[in-house]
């Protein structure tokens, strides 16, 4: 059997994990072939931890001064969300990290994967240099990129990310600038009045001038439109379209029950407010 192409997922968390933690991580155990690393300053052992979820001690003073060397500039990380705007620039500080894998990428914990090898399938990931959750943009949530000096290296294409490291407001930098309504209409992102280069901008503008390819699909889902079934590894949308991920980014406060399923059953749904054993 070929060998499948490597896949390393990063997310930086600090602070006490969150109530719905061990839903994210008994979704990594059904994608048992990608590799799951939380960067934390939490040393508090986790229950249930499967083997490709791999955790890295580093306490965010420690991320802002490796950043700063690494970039050659003093940057701004001074609280845990700034982190976003770094995202794009995982490979590049963490390159200890995914150097034996053939992509890498940013997420999140508020997330509940489906089967992620189903997506991200072997054609897809020998095509393709980028590739995005969503029709529109770059997602923060979800993302892989080609582990190659490069694509890891793509964010400094952007004009202000020096200013968007270096400062200490939160830009969205790793997705759209906030220009996420605009998007949605189908506007292309070259063609707005940016204030500022975003990951989408440069990710559009390298694969226009086909200096990348670049792989934009819908396979996330967000919000509370409840009637979603997550059943040993495959999530399922109304009964009739399977999806990568759900991403907890609104369910994870307008939950009216947020306490975990005992144990984790192999079959369960989300409502608009509730996870339910099926």
């Amino acid at each position: 059997m070929p060998k499948l192409t490597s896949i390393a997922s990063l997310t930086c968390w600090y602070g006490k994990y969150p109530w719905y933690f061990p839903y994210f991580l008994h979704s990594c155990s059904f994608n048992p072939s990608v590799d799951f690393y939380i960067i934390t300053d939490n040393l508090e052992e986790i229950e249930n931890k499967p083997q490709n979820v791999k955790i890295v001690f580093k306490t965010l003073q420690e991320v802002k001064v490796l950043a700063s060397k690494k970039l050659g500039f003093a940057v701004s990380i001074d609280y845990p969300r700034k982190l976003c705007d770094f995202k794009p620039a995982y490979g590049f500080l963490f390159s200890e990290i995914i150097r034996k894998y053939d992509f890498w990428g940013f997420s999140d914990l508020d997330i509940v994967f489906g089967s992620i090898r189903t997506f991200m399938t072997e054609r897809i990931l020998k095509q393709y240099d980028v590739i995005s959750s969503h029709y529109n943009y770059v997602t923060g949530s979800f993302c892989l990129f080609r582990n190659k000096e490069y694509i890891n290296q793509l964010f400094m294409k952007s004009k202000d990310y020096q200013m968007v490291f270096s400062n200490p407001t939160h830009f969205c930098f790793d997705e759209c600038n906030f220009l996420f309504k605009e998007l949605e209409k189908g506007t292309s992102i070259l063609e707005i009045n940016n204030p500022i280069e975003s990951m989408t901008y440069i990710v559009k503008k390298e694969e226009k001038e086909s200096r990348l390819k670049a792989f934009f699909d819908f396979v996330i889902i967000e919000g509370v439109p409840g009637n979603i079934e997550w059943e040993r590894g495959i999530l399922i949308y109304k009964q009739l379209f399977e999806v990568m991920f759900y991403h907890l980014n609104q369910f994870k406060t307008s939950c009216s029950i947020k306490k975990v399923l005992q144990p984790i059953p192999l079959k369960y749904s989300f409502t608009r407010t509730k996870i339910i054993d099926k």
